[in-house]
């Protein structure tokens, strides 16, 4: 996997995936920056959420549960110090649908915190502390 961060102005700078993908990243004004994009550890917190999201809803599309939206809810706490790293963080899977088992959601929460989602496992391994949970809205 690559990446290309190229600086723009200030604490500006756009970010290209290998797939071609572009994010804008940008700074408070405190720092010289217009907020024209999210902040590098903004777009980490993102990145986790996406990646975990993935991992559930893939789990539970093929447990033929009947699916119609997953929304994760991340709340992060950071180091007061710097470097100021993620200390804490509290992932919230809010999962509607009809008729969902919950112990399938249950369990593919648990699956993707334990064994599928890179970017949380990662997480914890650097010594953040993740915690999952959820919660089921009947969309019946």
């Amino acid at each position: 996997m690559k990446a290309t961060v190229s600086w723009v102005e200030d604490v500006c700078f756009d970010a290209e995936s290998e797939t071609g993908h572009t994010v804008r990243m940008d700074g408070p004004a405190d720092s010289g920056g217009q907020n024209r994009g999210p902040r590098p550890m903004e777009l980490l917190l993102m990145g986790m959420g996406g990646c975990a999201s993935y991992d559930v809803v893939t789990i539970l599309k093929k447990g033929r549960q009947n699916i119609v939206g997953c929304v994760a809810e991340l709340e992060a706490q950071r180091a007061d110090a710097v470097p100021a790293v993620f200390t804490k963080i509290k992932m919230t899977f809010v999962v509607t649908g009809t008729d969902l088992k919950e112990p399938m959601v249950k369990r593919a929460v648990a699956l993707s915190a334990e064994k599928y989602c890179s970017a949380s496992i990662m997480m914890e391994k650097a010594g953040c502390v993740v915690e999952h949970d959820y919660r089921i809205i009947d969309a019946g």
